[in-house]
């Protein structure tokens, strides 16, 4: 579990081993592991540009790996490199520890399902999952048994006779997802599957992929650009930017843990608050960072960190809104807290989003579910208000 500058085999951020006993599915915290796919020191450029910059990276087999970040930061070039279809410029890329780079794409172990689908528009839903099989001369019976299997596996019995414009889009997706895995590759590639479907049907879709996925246990590395997309499916994220990854660790890890407020801002939204370290400071004989905000007046709050970060250096506290309480009046054992009006309101239905404005004009975001009716909410534009944290709810990054 690698970023950009990591060794092997030193992960980005350290997760907490499982309880004794716990069924965690986490081969990367196990010494004894061996990877399915390495990435060492991969660049890729063309001509001045540079895609890939040196990426180091561990994909364990069955993970449902995803790489993540904006257009441009280099996460399809990374996945084409691995199926075949871009050569690194230099690196090496290994599959069961044996390097890939001189095998043709047509003889890895891989597939690949592309965004647009790509299936055959003159041949039914069983030709196109059947369509590769033949042309690998694998034996009519065996095509017609595992066509029949991969029918089953995305529930499209029904549709078989049918071809591509007669069916929906999350159906044409199923069918190609079928036809990508009815070679039984060792790894299958998405390339934003999802991309076309609608908000709705991609999240249904995205269960069904983590179902197939778990039933088969076979290796999926997903690329996409949605954060709640690889949130859901993932059990790793590669967080990638300007061709580097920024950080690698489990949805949970990156969001409550972000290593760099790219990390932070990238998935989920978050307060990142400009200040300085105070150094050390003890607050109930436990022992905190003291963080002094760098707007005029907006006060030095607590933080728990087990970072280093020495009195007087540039520091940023990243706080998520759902983890800011918002009263009428200041909580009296609050340890954090600074003093605001709300500017705006975002009704999100299960959730509200407070926009409180500061005395300096700095925005800050707080959630809170919306366990009334709309009509009943306590605070509404204009009211002024606290916000409450505790020192365990942000975290302290240094750049």
């Amino acid at each position: 579990m690698l970023s950009g500058q990591h060794k092997l085999n030193e992960p980005a951020v350290k997760s907490a081993p499982p309880a004794k006993g716990q069924n965690v599915f986490a081969p990367w915290l196990d010494a004894d592991a061996r990877p399915l796919v390495e990435f060492r020191d991969v660049r890729k450029t063309f001509g001045d540009f540079t895609a890939v910059d040196g990426v180091s990276l561990e994909i364990f087999p069955r993970e449902f790996f995803a790489l993540l970040g904006p257009s441009g930061c280099g996460k399809t070039t990374l996945l084409r490199m691995l199926a075949g279809f871009e050569t690194p410029t230099s690196g090496q890329i290994l599959v069961d520890g044996q390097d890939i780079s001189t095998i043709p794409a047509n003889q890895r172990p891989i597939n690949m399902m592309f965004q647009s689908y790509a299936l055959f528009p003159h041949l039914t839903v069983e030709a196109n999952i059947a369509f590769g099989l033949k042309r690998s001369k694998m034996p009519k019976d065996e095509i017609a048994e595992r066509t029949q299997r991969m029918l089953k596996l995305v529930q499209m019995e029904r549709f078989a006779g049918r071809k591509p414009h007669q069916l929906s889009g999350g159906q044409r997706q199923r069918v190609a997802l079928a036809r990508s895995l009815a070679k039984n590759p060792k790894i299958l590639l998405l390339d934003e599957p999802l991309g076309a479907l609608d908000a709705k049907l991609r999240e249904q879709t995205q269960f069904e992929l983590m179902n197939i996925q778990e039933t088969l246990g076979t290796t999926f590395i997903i690329v996409t650009h949605d954060q709640v997309e690889a949130m859901t499916v993932s059990s790793r994220i590669g967080l990638m930017n300007h061709g580097v990854l920024e950080q690698v660790a489990t949805p949970a890890d990156i969001y409550e843990n972000p290593t760099s407020r790219f990390s932070a801002d990238f998935i989920g939204a978050v307060n990142l608050i400009e200040g300085v370290s105070g150094g050390k400071a003890d607050h109930g004989g436990e022992a905190f960072l003291e963080f002094r905000a760098a707007a005029e007046g907006a006060g030095e709050f607590l933080a728990r960190t087990n970072k280093q970060v020495d009195a007087g250096a540039q520091c940023w506290l990243a706080l998520r809104p759902e983890k800011i309480h918002v009263s009428r009046e200041k909580p009296a054992d609050a340890v954090n807290a600074v003093e605001g009006h709300v500017d705006d309101i975002a009704y999100s239905g299960n959730l509200s989003t407070y926009y409180v404005r500061l005395a300096d004009g700095a925005i800050i975001k707080a959630q809170e579910a919306n366990r009334r009716r709309v009509a009943n909410r306590e605070l509404t534009w204009e009211d002024p208000v606290w916000l409450s944290w505790t020192p365990g709810s942000g975290v302290v990054l240094t750049h």
